[in-house]
């Protein structure tokens, strides 16, 4: 990104890949000259005479404060974030950043509202790099979603060792080496989805599955250690996602963990082992295939998905089980490629030929054949799509057009975000907002990008409805029965009130107790399979009742 002219001093994007268009040409220019006037009041010269130049940089810049609004607030804010790319290219940069927030855990004295303010101003310059590298082509999406991969981990381990130092300090814990707070703490934190498998787009939450050893050495009372494990869980879901005056860091998730609606934020390593095998369910199966530890004790978060690796890889699987694996998505209508699909409004995630169909593609697969062959047991999407096709399970059209597919909508789903930092998946409604992430993606117009969006939908979903097409489909037709999670999924909703069911919410409630074993009747794993395949026929005939 860095380019050094001879007897100049390093300047970047003076050649940038990407040409891209704003919305407002006018509106751009005064954009552009306001942060040249923000980089002028700071003392940043150089940044000034630069952006008050002419040439594709300066175009490059102009259209991306005139396409992010989310991206031109904080270089306002803080035009320092580009001055320091005179002198580093952003990878270089990242690295000092995450050096940086490594430092700031271990820095005496500081205090956890030091640290929270810390971290929200070294993520806050780090999102902003690599949005910039993201847009100008200086980073391919791999790239992109591995760096903010890295600086999820960077800040997490930060807070998790400042939390386990300033246990230590209070006598909570005994750690065996303060200044490597957590070797042998005993806490573990797994990153679950697209943080454990290095995935994460740009306004990310990450998952977090928290479990800890009550025999670990910096473990002072056993009997304490729930309370104890939990209690800083929750510390660190404030530092990483408490909106201050400097932002937030990372929104953080701990719902993936076994049976959230009942047990504590952090769990004993001997009770989640046996909670998972008797009582996993084959999506949590499919959700540990990313898990992968990311702060805390690594060590012991390696010897604990080591145990674990039975109940995710089962060498053999039966009729009932393969079944439910299917199910998993196959309770989600299948398209068959019939009827159009509306670009405005889609969501690039969860809709028809989206990400997770291609995701799912890949996993469903990996837990049928992963159990006898441990190459296919990778994190990583586009990688596995290889190890899958080298298997002979797919075809190597299938490999290339869903990799392809997958990086365009993985950057179709971060120019979405990088609009106004929002966790969405959602294309807009209205036309200014499409031309935008059109023009964010380098396309011509709107149009030209629908026209691209459509034909990358239809081929996932027809590699994927290709996939279940000898299987019969259990929603039979009527929408979305999908009870996995500890969330309702907004299309499930709508097909229970469809079918008559006044408390959707409730409904999806009881059934997710169903499948977490809840009832003596659905403690054993074929059970809960048999029941996957009866639950749509279950749900239409309840429906017709009075009392749905």
């Amino acid at each position: 990104m860095a380019v050094r002219a001879a007897g100049e001093q390093t300047n970047w994007l003076l050649k940038p890949a990407a040409k891209l268009a704003p919305l407002d040409q006018n509106r751009a220019r005064r954009e552009l000259s306001e942060i040249t006037s923000a980089s002028q009041e700071e003392g940043l010269t150089r940044l000034a005479k630069f952006l008050a130049g002419k040439g594709a940089s300066q175009e490059f810049l102009a259209a991306v404060f005139d396409l992010s609004p989310f991206l031109r607030g904080t270089v306002r804010r803080r035009p320092q974030i580009l001055d320091a790319l005179f002198d580093e290219t952003v990878e270089t940069r990242l690295a000092m950043i995450g050096a940086a927030i490594d430092k700031a855990a271990r820095a005496e004295g500081i205090s956890e509202n030091s640290l929270m303010m810390e971290l929200r101003q070294w993520k806050a310059e780090a999102h902003i790099l690599i949005a910039l590298a993201d847009l100008s082509g200086e980073a391919e999406t791999a790239i992109t979603v591995r760096r903010l991969s890295d600086l999820a981990d960077a800040c997490t381990r930060a807070a998790v060792d400042f939390l386990l130092r300033d246990a230590h300090g209070q006598g909570k814990l005994k750690l065996p080496d303060a200044e490597d707070p957590a070797r042998r703490s005993g806490w573990i934190l797994l990153g679950m989805g697209k943080l454990g498998a290095h995935e994460l787009n740009f306004s990310s939450d990450i998952d977090l599955v928290v479990f800890f050893d009550p025999q670990a050495p910096a473990v002072v009372d056993p009997l304490d250690a729930t309370e104890l494990f939990s209690r800083l869980t929750r510390r660190l879901v404030r530092i990483l996602q408490d909106r201050t005056e400097h932002g937030y860091v990372f929104r953080t998730d701990l719902r993936l963990r076994p049976d959230p609606g009942s047990t504590p934020l952090a769990i004993p390593v001997e009770a989640a082992l046996r909670y998972y095998e008797a009582r996993g369910q084959n999506w949590e199966r499919a959700a540990m295939i990313k898990a992968r530890p990311v702060a805390g004790d690594l060590a012991a978060g390696a010897a604990f998905l080591k145990d674990l690796q039975p109940y995710i890889w089962r060498k053999y699987m039966d009729y009932a089980a393969i079944a439910d694996v299917h199910s998993i998505k196959r309770q989600i209508h299948a398209h068959k490629g019939h009827g159009e699909i509306a670009v405005k409004g889609h969501n690039v995630k969860l809709g028809r030929g989206g990400i997770r169909e291609i995701e799912f593609f890949v996993q469903t697969q990996q837990l049928i054949a992963g159990g006898r062959f441990p190459e296919l047991r990778g994190r990583e999407t586009v990688p596995m799509l290889g190890q899958l096709a080298a298997r002979g399970w797919i075809t190597a059209d299938a490999r290339d057009a869903l990799a392809r597919q997958y990086w365009f909508l993985r950057r179709v789903e971060h120019a979405v975000q990088m609009v106004a930092d929002e966790q969405i998946h959602i294309l807009p409604e209205d036309d200014e907002g499409l031309e935008r992430i059109a023009r964010m993606l380098g396309f011509a117009d709107a149009a030209v990008f629908a026209e691209a969006f459509r034909a990358a939908l239809h081929q996932v979903e027809r590699h994927y409805a290709a996939l279940f097409e000898t299987a019969p489909e259990l929603s039979a037709g009527i929408g979305n029965l999908v009870f996995t999670g500890d969330v309702d999924d907004p299309d499930t909703l709508q097909t229970l009130q469809r079918l008559g069911f006044q408390r959707a919410s409730d409904i999806c409630r009881v059934i997710r107790g169903w499948h977490f074993g809840r009832y003596r009747v659905t403690q054993s794993a074929e059970a809960r399979e048999r029941l996957t395949e009866l639950t749509p026929a279950l749900l239409q005939s309840f429906g017709q009742t009075r009392r749905a």
